[in-house]
């Protein structure tokens, strides 16, 4: 089951999709997204989701003008599992102090000292730390009064647990269709409990800017792949005219 909610520019959490699906590949994320697109949604300003590679490189293909958000709550199990019950806690309180910097820039000078520190001893979890750092550290591009609300998949995961609990005790007769609508009312439900977050005019502010840093970013991108491609072609017949 795939299901996406999301935060109006009035700061209301909403229900946006939706949509049966056996597994999470890249085709079936796409058609889930693209689903919502046509419906009227233009590229959000952040996307977060878990590591599962088919979400990314949907999220990278639909929406290439959003920052993209590793959630934290998976990375930080994933860390767990990769660093000994003894170092643990100290390495749980540097790289959340990284995960949850002030800025950017100094989550990169923090990231580099847990490298330095732990990088040879505990090799598995400094390489969990480090991979897609930039994605686990997007929220903080946005106001902090927001960075708790964005930066994990939580909602939804603990909605699909209590779901997945109640249809244990429901006979197996039920087919797609009707699950589909069980959840869908769950959503719905849950929906009217949401708690919206609150946005100031100096907020609306930040997140104009992020918008449009974010579009200078994918111009800059588009433009040097143009570049790219426009320099193998040239580099295509030069090689042509000398054979």
């Amino acid at each position: 089951m795939l299901a996406a909610w999301g935060y109006t520019v009035e700061g209301r959490r909403v229900l946006l999709h939706l949509m049966a699906g056996s597994k999470e590949d890249t085709e079936t994320v796409t058609a889930f997204f693209e689903d919502m697109k046509m419906r009227g949604l233009n590229d959000p300003l952040l996307v977060t989701s878990d590591g599962a590679p088919g979400i990314i490189k949907a999220i990278e293909v639909c929406f290439p003008r959003a920052a993209r958000q590793r959630c934290m709550a998976h990375r930080m199990r994933n860390l767990a599992a990769k660093v000994p019950e003894d170092v643990w806690p100290d390495f749980k309180a540097r790289v959340q102090a990284a995960y949850q910097a002030p800025s950017r820039a100094i989550a990169r000078e923090l990231a580099a000292g847990v490298v330095a520190d732990y990088g040879r001893e505990q090799e598995r979890g400094v390489a969990c730390f480090m991979d897609d750092f930039e994605a686990c550290i997007a929220h903080l591009r946005f106001p902090v009064t927001h960075r708790r609300a964005i930066r994990t998949t939580n909602l939804l995961e603990r909605l699909f647990l209590e779901e997945r609990r109640r249809l244990k005790i429901i006979p197996n007769a039920f087919g797609e269709r009707a699950v589909l609508k069980l959840m869908f009312g769950a959503l719905v439900r849950a929906a009217e409990r949401w708690r919206s977050v609150k946005i100031t005019e100096f907020e609306r502010r930040q997140l104009a800017a992020v918008r449009q840093e974010l579009d200078q970013e994918y111009e800059a991108m588009v433009g040097l792949h143009a570049k790219l491609s426009k320099d193998e072609i040239q580099t295509r017949k030069s090689s042509s005219s000398r054979t």
